[in-house]
């Protein structure tokens, strides 16, 4: 595997593979590199979660990070992707680690550049690392994927969680289903009434509403949004036993979700936080091993 572009790339025993080193990780095991590899991240789009899960998960396999700040970058001046990565790379880069505006922005990369790319999330198209971090947290708590009931609620034409989560989740045999206003649905098939869903959903997986990526603005209010769309704390007690909350976050509280099911017994949005770390390591280890 030398890149993560896109989870549609990725085989099932390669997903499986990352799951199992994200579990050795979180035990205690050490990475299994034989040297010390320069990794830079360039965010071209605002990040807390998935830019300093990085940074700790490169530090953690024993990787130089090396500074890169895109805001003071000559990506200011008219300097193409492209460049901007050759340049690091003849620096002595070996991965970036790249978020960018542009959907697919990785395509130009894909000829004459000889460093890893691993991509941080395209605009609305993928999140790979989002998505390999959120199977594994499904991993431990069901243990399997096959006939899991997962839905995923909110803005899904822009949501590349949901098109990674959707892709990855349905190959391995989970049962993924969408509830959405009609015009959010975008290619997918979605339910619009919580009533079609709640009940025999084992995860429910809630989505910010992006409204930097709506040319027109829905017509919600906060609280008619959360009343007809939302994880509301009525709706929380009707879920199955065993059943969980996610949310790859930031959260807009008492949109998405109820401000007090955000830490309730049922919610893991926290746990994808710290699971976030082991499965970035399993990534970038996955990835620098076959660049001995």
């Amino acid at each position: 595997m030398k890149n993560l572009l896109s989870m549609e790339h990725l085989t099932k025993e390669e997903i499986l593979h990352i799951i199992a080193r994200a579990a050795a990780f979180e035990k205690g095991e050490a990475a299994q590199l034989n040297r010390t590899y320069n990794v830079a991240n360039l965010f071209f789009e605002p990040s807390t979660r998935t830019k300093t899960s990085f940074e700790m998960a490169e530090r953690r396999v024993g990787c130089e990070v090396i500074p890169f700040d895109a805001g003071f970058s000559s990506a200011l001046k008219g300097e193409t992707m492209y460049d901007t990565v050759k340049t690091l790379e003849m620096i002595g880069i070996d991965a970036v680690i790249i978020r960018a505006k542009e959907d697919e922005y990785y395509n130009e990369l894909l000829e004459g550049i000889e460093c890893a790319v691993i991509n941080a999330g395209d605009g609305a198209g993928q999140h790979p690392s989002q998505c390999l971090l959120d199977l594994y947290t499904i991993y431990k708590e069901f243990g399997h994927f096959e006939g899991l009931n997962i839905t995923i609620v909110g803005d899904i034409t822009h949501s590349r969680v949901a098109k990674s989560n959707a892709n990855a989740l349905t190959r391995l045999g989970a049962n993924v289903r969408f509830l959405c206003p009609a015009e959010w649905a975008g290619d997918f098939e979605a339910a619009h009434s919580w009533e079609d869903v709640l009940e025999d959903s084992d995860v429910i997986m809630l989505l910010r509403i992006q409204h930097e990526r709506h040319a027109v603005s829905k017509n919600f209010s906060k609280d008619g949004y959360h009343e007809e769309f939302g994880l509301t704390a009525a709706r929380e007690k009707r879920m199955k036993q065993g059943a969980i909350i996610m949310h790859p976050a930031p959260i807009n509280r008492d949109v998405e979700i109820a401000d007090e099911l955000v830490e309730c017994e049922r919610s893991r949005i926290f746990s994808q936080v710290r699971n976030g770390v082991f499965a970035r390591m399993a990534i970038l280890e996955t990835i620098l091993k076959e660049r001995a």
